[in-house]
């Protein structure tokens, strides 16, 4: 067993687990403050994040991946803080967030569009202005007057996030194309995307909080769609439409 504390999000999570990689991967996030709330793996949380990965395969007819316990153990810490995080109105959204100047950009799309490698155009475009805030899993916290997103240890294959938190200026949901192009959208013409995209908890009471946490960041927060190709141009398109 492993017992390990860490704080995201303005939240300190005492965390045990079965195996020590999770702690392995919060170890940028290791706190010795007092939790604000326990969370426990068994190992019927671990068998269900395997089925629920190998359902994911088969339905997009991809191979079957064999993930090790110790790796799905870190995928259930991270669902069961994500459906305590609701009721503090923090969702886990699914999109690669960088930061310039201070002030958070999340681009969202479906898997394979190229949400890292835009990104990365725009770490070359900025320079040390850019800071990468999490390129896969961040949280979002969601107020009347606007939101702020934190990185997360949950930072997809490329490894690429910073503890740190920043407020959110815009969401663009990206598409490839061959011009580089961006409008800004209403929450009606965003709602799919953001509703495919956010955690979506077990329970009809955390559920129906959750939608009322997209209303409130869809109506707080500037709504953009970006059709790019992967010329670092497209950063400079992306940033001058949505900055303000």
């Amino acid at each position: 067993m492993s017992k390990f504390i860490f704080t995201i999000a303005e939240k300190t999570i005492e965390v045990n687990s079965i195996y020590d990689a999770a702690e392995t991967l919060c170890k940028n996030y290791l706190s010795d403050g007092i939790p604000d709330f326990p969370v426990t793996v068994t190992q019927e949380d671990i068998d269900f994040e395997r089925k629920k990965s190998e359902a994911e395969d088969i339905k997009e007819g991809k191979p079957v991946h064999r993930f090790p316990d110790s790796y799905l153990e870190t995928l259930s810490v991270y669902r069961k803080i994500c459906d305590i995080l609701v009721d503090s109105d923090i969702i886990l959204f699914h999109g690669s967030v960088i930061a310039v100047d201070g002030e958070g950009y999340l681009f969202t799309a479906k898997s394979g569009t190229g949400k890292s490698t835009h990104t990365r155009l725009w770490r070359e475009y900025f320079g040390e202005r850019a800071v990468m805030v999490n390129d896969d899993k961040p949280l979002i916290k969601v107020t009347e007057n606007g939101a702020t997103v934190y990185g997360t240890p949950w930072d997809g294959k490329h490894r690429l996030s910073t503890n740190t938190s920043v407020p959110l200026k815009a969401i663009c949901i990206l598409e490839r194309g061959q011009e580089n192009h961006i409008e800004k959208i209403s929450l009606s013409a965003a709602y799919p995307m953001l509703l495919q995209q956010v955690n979506r908890p077990s329970g009809g009471l955390k559920m129906q909080k959750t939608l009322e946490l997209i209303d409130r960041l869809g109506n707080t927060t500037g709504l953009y769609r970006l059709s790019c190709n992967m010329d670092i141009k497209a950063a400079e398109t992306a940033y001058n439409g949505m900055k303000g």
